[in-house]
């Protein structure tokens, strides 16, 4: 079966996508503005989501890659102090089982952040994260 690309609405005539406005809406919860992640970033990250998810990703889903997203993009200070220090040591946890694991959805997450260099240069350093 054909898989379905939701990302433009119906031939981007009616705005954006209903996938596309939830993962805005969650990067703006996890404060880190939509606008500072690329569109293509944005539209990999949804597709990401709908392989991980049989194509049927919610919004805790979402949510879940935007907190990613939103830790390594702000960095490790900007981001606890938007959304905690519980949520910035789940993080935290999350990269170093992803450095376990290169093929979880969490390592494809950091390596899209990575080539589309929107990571913190200090988590960079930090996580010595780089891509090959």
């Amino acid at each position: 079966m054909a898989r379905s690309t939701p990302f433009l609405g119906v031939f981007g005539r009616f705005g954006r996508s209903e996938s596309l406005r939830t993962l805005d809406k969650v990067l703006r919860a996890v404060d880190l503005h939509p606008n500072l992640v690329p569109e293509a970033v944005k539209l990999t990250v949804v597709s990401l989501l709908m392989d991980a998810y049989a194509e049927d990703p919610r919004e805790p889903d979402y949510r879940y890659a935007a907190e990613l997203i939103g830790y390594v993009a702000l960095g490790a200070d900007g981001f606890t102090v938007a959304n905690g220090e519980a949520a910035a040591n789940d993080a935290e946890r999350r990269i170093e089982a992803a450095l376990a694991d290169e093929d979880s959805l969490d390592a494809k997450l950091i390596l899209l952040a990575l080539h589309s260099s929107i990571v913190h240069p200090a988590l960079k350093e930090a996580w010595q994260l780089e891509s090959d």
